[in-house]
């Protein structure tokens, strides 16, 4: 009786301890990740002047162009802000990067992640300025984010400390993972004699001729002009980034010196868009915070907001 007792005994004791051992290499399993699933919105993918950046740690290097002796630095800023940016339920992260291209420029964008169920998002970045001073990230009215920062003057060089505050009220789209800045009732509430070509970055619209010809971006947003005081543009096309010189006598303009990385795409729309600016005469605002630019022999006008 005694044996019978110490032997079931003993086969209770191997299935509670296997029982146990199952329940908890159950639970080990769920708890291990998805190996794609991006647990640290440092550790997510960014879409920065059309170029994939993954970030490892809060850090990317890659090469400026194919076979290019020079890189391009991608690095974690900060000035973090967590808040529901899509309506489910969990704060997602806005945040602010940095990026070196070899020069002097040091160019700062801001980013967004969505928290999802398989991880951070990475949204695409909206460049804020070069060597700008940044301040606060701000939640605004709705899914407003407002950033806060510090930049030069229109007619301050390059050398001169950042000094004219700026806020920007921006709303990320979750469809296309873009910002979208906040102006409302932009009609009219603009006055074009304040304006610069330095206070924004421009994003392409329109070109319309003369004769009824126009040109439309088919890419959404994706081709952009940010000049700098030190008379460079930076350009962004829907296949390559680019950077130029220009000059501006009264509102005459001139562009130069474009150098393109030299990725190929088919179906890109860039080689038009450089020649538009190539043919670019003069510019004005107008009161709906437009940038136009009037094309040689008065042939018409390229239109970018």
């Amino acid at each position: 009786m005694n044996k019978l007792f110490t032997a079931t005994l003993a086969i209770f004791i191997l299935l509670l301890a296997a029982g146990f051992f199952i329940f908890n290499s159950y639970i080990y399993q769920e708890k291990q990740a998805d190996p794609a699933t991006v647990l640290d919105y440092k550790n997510a993918t960014y879409v920065i002047s059309n170029q994939v950046v993954a970030l490892e740690n809060g850090f990317a290097e890659s090469e400026l162009a194919p076979n290019s002796a020079s890189t391009v630095i991608t690095r974690y800023f900060g000035n973090e802000l967590f808040k529901d940016l899509n309506d489910d339920g969990r704060d997602d992260v806005v945040f602010l990067l940095t990026q070196e291209t070899g020069g002097s420029g040091r160019f700062f964008y801001v980013v967004a992640a969505l928290n999802t169920e398989n991880g951070y998002v990475g949204s695409q970045a909206l460049l804020l300025g070069d060597r700008i001073t940044p301040q606060t990230t701000e939640s605004g009215p709705g899914k407003q984010i407002i950033v806060n920062f510090v930049e030069r003057g229109p007619e301050d060089p390059m050398t001169a400390p950042p000094s004219t505050g700026k806020s920007l009220h921006l709303i990320l789209d979750p469809q296309s993972m873009q910002f979208g800045e906040v102006v409302a009732d932009f009609e009219g509430e603009t006055d074009p004699k304040v304006m610069t070509l330095t206070m924004k970055s421009w994003v392409w619209q329109q070109a319309l001729y003369n004769d009824g010809k126009e040109i439309i971006p088919e890419t959404k947003d994706a081709f952009t002009l940010t000049f700098s005081d030190a008379h460079t543009v930076l350009i962004a096309t829907d296949c390559n980034t680019a950077s130029g010189s220009y000059i501006v006598k009264n509102n005459t303009i001139e562009f130069s010196e474009f150098r393109t990385t030299r990725m190929y795409c088919e179906g890109s729309q860039e080689s038009e868009f450089l020649k538009l600016l190539q043919e670019a005469q003069s510019f004005h605002f107008t009161g709906r915070g437009e940038l136009i630019f009037d094309l040689k022999f008065d042939s018409g006008i390229v239109r970018f907001r």
